[in-house]
């Protein structure tokens, strides 16, 4: 016989006052304040993800600069106070940058765990990246990735852009084809060796349309990455699952042997994969998986946002800046090249890049606790338990009105002082803060592929404005709002797509 209704209830209230009193973590002496939130395991998780910068302020003036929370069975303390930034980089011996990163890269890409006590590796792969993405190898990535912008913007859209009509597209999805194409290219080199190949035109069809093939994966598989960094395995999203293989397949070393141009981070990283690690050859291809969404997820949509505020922007100091390269613009002879100097020496253009990032930002900054430890502020402490993760959410940073006046609003010149170059100096209660702009992370975990990133953003729009005439379709078009899904992974996506049009200049 089944049990009466009201038994069951009552066995449903007793579990959950179990849980309550027993599930539920309970705050020592020393600890900073908790939230444990009113869903087992979730805790504040759905709070969190609605809104984290107005969760993350509510909390702040409830509890102060430091609490605890939290989030999908992990519990994080956040710290709101850019004054105690420095306590995360001080704290190396007691805190762990890599062990999230490690982890969350193995559960997302599918590949086995790259962190080296784990045995399956020897590889440092931070320094392989400062290696091959910083010094002399960033100079080489520069003149890759502007000749093959160009080739993108210009010889592989040759049917859009006959007789110089205007054409009409999404601005999001125009930056994300050619980023993409070009970054791809850039990385991970060409089927062909063009000099020599007589067929040289339907190959690069061809090829065109297996890396637009690959974008098409990428993005099927960007779209569920945040539930795959909350825990949920891949197999309950099948096409993304399948999206992922055919990265991976694409991505084998036997493939990547075919191609042309390869760059040094790939080559270096195929040489390390076969002598210092334990991965079979799909493991090896998912490596390679990781490096490309690393190198396009954020690099895309912070593109887009750069070139929608300059579109409304239309400053007669952004137009200067961007000719200043002095160089002869052809559509249908010898290309532009803007060296490594010449990129640096753009300072509006990086004020420009800065402001659009750090309106369009809500990456997270992690450390996770070794052992137990009593975590020293500015002038208190706070005891954490081993495993708890002590993280920075930067976005209360680059929208804080103390620090940054009007911080909704696009300026270009923030980051720019009165004789025109970087601004370094800006205030919090009347201090100068050390750590103001925070896009990338900070101290041993700062992303390095940073450089990289800005030099192609700032080709990208030195490229388009150079050949191009563009303007957005509705010039009154309100900013699209922040795709709030991605929030603690990098730079987020805009809600909506706003649509351009572009034709190339008569020159």
């Amino acid at each position: 016989m089944f049990a009466p209704s009201w038994i069951w209830g009552a066995v449903a209230i007793l579990c959950c006052a179990l849980w309550l009193f027993l599930g539920r973590r309970r705050r020592r002496q020393g600890e900073p304040p908790l939230e444990n939130g009113f869903l087992p395991y979730l805790g504040c998780a759905l709070q969190f993800g609605a809104n984290p910068l107005e969760f993350l302020r509510e909390k702040q003036k409830k509890h102060g600069h430091i609490f605890t929370c939290r989030v999908a069975g992990k519990y994080i303390h956040f710290l709101t106070d850019p004054f105690s930034y420095n306590a995360l980089t001080r704290q190396g011996k007691h805190l762990d940058w890599k062990k999230f990163h490690f982890a969350t890269s193995a559960k997302a890409f599918g590949h086995g765990s790259i962190d080296p006590a784990e045995g399956n590796t020897t590889e440092n792969f931070h320094q392989t990246f400062i290696r091959t993405l910083q010094g002399n190898a960033l100079d080489a990535l520069i003149e890759a990735m502007m000749e093959n912008l160009q080739y993108v913007m210009l010889q592989s859209r040759t049917s859009k852009l006959q007789s110089h009509a205007w054409v009409t597209e999404g601005l999001y999805t125009f930056c994300c084809q050619v980023m993409f194409e070009s970054g791809f290219l850039t990385l991970f080199g060409k089927e062909l060796n063009a000099s020599n190949d007589k067929n040289l035109s339907p190959k690069q069809d061809t090829e065109r349309a297996h890396i637009l093939n690959a974008l098409e994966n990428f993005k099927e598989f960007d779209r569920i990455f945040p539930a795959l960094v909350a825990g949920l395995p891949i197999h309950l999203f099948k096409s993304a699952h399948s999206a992922r293989e055919k990265l991976g397949e694409a991505l084998l070393h036997e493939n990547l042997q075919k191609r042309d141009n390869l760059s040094e981070l790939v080559t270096l990283r195929m040489f390390l994969n076969d002598t210092l690690s334990t991965f079979d050859d799909m493991e090896k291809a998912k490596t390679h998986v990781a490096v490309l969404w690393a190198s396009q997820a954020n690099t895309i949509p912070a593109t887009f946002w750069s070139l929608f505020y300059l579109l409304k922007a239309a400053t007669k100091e952004v137009q200067t800046v961007l000719e200043s390269a002095g160089e002869k613009i052809s559509t249908g002879g010898k290309r532009i090249s803007l060296n490594r100097k010449q990129l640096d020496n753009m300072p509006v253009l990086d004020s420009i890049i800065k402001e659009a990032m750090r309106l369009s930002s809500a990456s997270m900054t992690f450390r996770v606790a070794k052992e137990d430890f009593t975590l020293h502020l500015e002038n208190e402490f706070y005891n954490i338990r081993r495993d708890d993760i002590v993280a920075l959410y930067p976005q209360l940073l680059h929208f804080d009105p103390e620090i940054y006046a009007d911080p909704l609003t696009f300026k270009y010149d923030r980051f720019l002082n009165e004789k025109g170059e970087e601004k370094t100096d800006f205030y919090r209660n009347g201090r100068k803060l050390k750590y103001y702009y925070m896009p990338f992370g900070t101290g041993l975990a700062k992303c390095p592929g940073r450089l990289f990133a800005v030099h192609e953003i700032k080709q990208f729009l030195a490229v388009i404005f150079s050949y191009f005439e563009l303007e957005l379709v509705d010039s009154t078009v309100q900013c699209p709002s922040l795709d709030q899904s991605r929030a603690g992974l990098g730079i987020l996506q805009p809600a909506t797509d706003i649509d351009f049009r572009y034709r190339l200049r008569c020159l």
